[in-house]
Formats: structure tokens, sequence, C-alpha cells
């Protein structure tokens, strides 16, 4: 009877508790990972940007600029037949280069990693004033490319490293939630020493590992979950139906118009891309920049991809082009979509906060540094605990 009373009942915080450390145990690496190339990606582009600087900006700026399908034509030439364009970008800002893509996956997937997959995977920059080929990166070997598919799938290929990630991402937030229901004070004065950090010389590290795991885990845990939940939105299609349905309002997916092309058997190709460009250009002359693709097969049609501001992609646009007469067929503009499909385009720009700017950035390498801080902490925590030193007994006299 006595050993029974002696027994405290386990309540809920004990299974909570359970359940954080467990979980914690079971993601932290793959949390740690994708914290740090989080962080590294973050400015990428910026970095890139000041890497490429003399390939992204022509020389001299001229009066004319060629016509899209010459740069397109030239530009092949110089790259040869082993290597195809698949993507032209045009920037309106008069001193930068045009942008190719050219990417082309393996004929036949016989590896789970993603190196082994991929053919080849170039962005050439080229002169629009003269032609000239002003620089060619290979971004399958390129650093912040390999972060990406790090950060994306573990570099191994999509259906098998997305999940995983997914999956790791989720029992994060799980963490997150379970770790503010442990640490949060029951008190005004627990209240006090909880929300600040309160060291003296004589603080031992493990106190000290123990408020930076807990403090800094609060006081990020709302940029994180928004971090999490849109990363999350990329690894499962089920969880981007749910953020689409909740935006939207609606359980119909967006009608999207799907255009063909007229075949002609004798037709000017070049004319019709230069004419596609033309109308993109004219029709939104205050746009960043807008891509465009070649028809895929005799009834595709030249697609134009219209990106509104710089560095964002939260805000653009769809056109549509007859491949042989250069005729718009459809247009899509950003404000015709609903506000779930907005959600789910402004998806990559709230995950790396790029949606508010440098400042934004700012926020979410901090959130993400401190992301992979709490495994490290969390881990140091438990260890702690593990091998906690007995107390040495006090001498009888």
């Amino acid at each position: 009877m006595s050993k029974q009373k002696g027994k405290k009942k386990k309540g809920f915080k004990h299974w909570v508790g359970k359940a954080h450390l467990w979980l914690g145990l079971a993601s932290g690496l793959i949390v740690l990972l994708l914290s740090v190339t989080g962080c590294i990606y973050v400015f990428s582009q910026e970095i890139n940007g000041a890497i490429r600087k003399d390939e992204i900006y022509v020389p001299e700026v001229k009066e004319t600029r060629l016509p899209v399908s010459q740069l397109w034509n030239e530009t092949q030439k110089t790259l040869g037949d082993s290597i195809k364009i698949n993507r032209v970008d045009v920037f309106n800002n008069p001193e930068k280069s045009v942008r190719f893509f050219c990417y082309k996956a393996a004929a036949e997937k016989n590896s789970i990693f993603y190196f082994r997959n991929i053919d080849y995977y170039y962005t050439v920059y080229t002169d629009p004033y003269t032609g000239k080929v002003l620089g060619i990166y290979d971004e399958k070997k390129d650093f912040f490319n390999i972060i990406k598919m790090l950060h994306w799938s573990l570099l191994l290929e999509t259906e098998i490293g997305q999940p995983i990630v997914g999956w790791a991402t989720f029992i994060f937030v799980i963490m997150l939630i379970t770790g503010i229901i442990l640490w949060w004070p029951k008190n005004k004065a627990a209240r006090k020493q909880r929300f600040k950090f309160q060291w003296k010389d004589t603080t031992q590290w493990r106190r000290k590992n123990y408020d930076i795991h807990n403090i800094l885990g609060f006081y990020i845990s709302t940029i994180a979950v928004i971090i999490a939940f849109t990363g999350m939105v990329w690894a499962f299609t089920w969880f981007q139906a749910i953020v689409y349905v909740a935006g939207s309002q609606s359980l119909t997916p967006p009608e999207v118009k799907r255009e063909q092309s007229v075949f002609v058997e004798k037709s000017d190709k070049d004319a019709a891309l230069d004419i596609a460009s033309e109308i993109t250009r004219q029709r939104h002359t205050t746009a960043d920049a807008f891509g465009l693709s070649k028809a895929a097969d005799s009834t595709g049609v030249v697609n134009a991809y219209v990106q509104q501001y710089e560095g964002v992609y939260y805000v653009n646009h769809q056109l549509q082009f007859d491949q042989y007469t250069g005729k718009l067929l459809n247009e899509r503009l950003h404000d015709e979509k609903n506000f779930g499909e907005k959600l789910i385009t402004a998806n990559y720009d709230i995950h790396v906060g790029a949606i508010l700017g440098i400042p934004g950035k700012i926020i979410a390498f901090i959130a993400s540094f401190i992301s992979g801080l709490l495994p490290i902490t969390g881990f140091l925590i438990w260890w702690g605990r593990k091998n906690k030193k007995a107390k040495p007994a006090k001498a009888k006299n």
C-alpha cells in the first residue's frame, strides 16, 4: 500500500515530454540539415547576382535589341547539338542580358540519387544587343543548386527524398508545439524567469543551454511554423490541397485553359516567337521579366510566364500563343486567380522570406539558424540529464 501511495500518477506533461524527446531524437539530424541548408540558401539570389554580375549585365546598352528568335538560334549554335535550350528569360531592364535555360533529365532513371538522374542543366547569359554569349554556368554542379537539392530532397530522387523531408518537417512542427506546452510557465513568477535570459557568471553551461533551447525556440516558433508549413506544401499534395481549400473556400480546383495551335504546314515559327515576345512585352511593360518556351509538339503553344517583380514570384501572369502565327490565344492575369491559388503561388516567397524583401530574408535566416540550434541544444539537455553526475555525499561527523 505504501509503495502504491508513493507512486505519482504520470500526467499529461509526462507523455508530452516523452513524445517531444523521442520525436526529437528521430528527426533531429534531418531538421538540422534542413535548417543549415535553408540558412545558406536564403541569400543565394543576392550572392549569385554578385558573382555573376559580369554575365547578368551587358557591357554596353544599345538602341535596338536583336529578335528573341535570333538570340535563341545563335546561342543554340554556340552550345552545339548536344545541349538544347528549353526556355529564355527576357528582362525589361535594358542593362540586363537575356538568360537561357538548358535542362535534360536522364532518359532512364536507374538511380535514386539526384546527380545521376540529370543529363545536363545549364544557364546561359547572352547579350541581347550583339548575340554574344557572355557566360555559361553548369547548374548541376553549382554550390547553391546542390544546397537547394539537399534542402529539397536530401539529394535523392524527389519521389523518395521529398516524403522524408516532409515528415521530418511535420515532426518538427509537433516538436515546437509540445516544446511550448512543456515550457509554458504556470504563474507570473515563472513567467518572469522563463521569458528572459538570467545568466550570471556562476551560471552553469547546462542552464545556458536550457535557456537557449527554450527561450529562443519560443520566440521563433511562429516564424518556424510558417516556414515548416510552406515546406510541407511542396512535400505533400494533400497538404497543398488543404492550403488551397482554406484559401479559396472551395473544393473545386481552378479551371486553367489549355489552348492548342492550329497546324500550318508552311510557317515561320521564329517570326511567331518574336511576335509572342513583343506582345508579351507590350502588355507587361512594368514587369521585371518574362520567360518564353517553345511548343512541345505540333499542336502545342508558345507559353509565356511573366514575373511582375524582381526576385519574387508571387505576382505572375501566363500567356499562350499559337506557335505558327504568334497569335495570343489566352492570357491569365494574377488578379484573376482566387486567394487559394495566390497563396500557393506565394509559397516560395513566404518560405524564404522574400515576400517581405531583405528584412523578410533576414528574419527567415535567423529563424532557420535557431531552428538548427534546437536539435543540438535539445540533445545536450537529454544527454546532460541522462549522464547527470550524482552529488557527493556529505561527510558524517
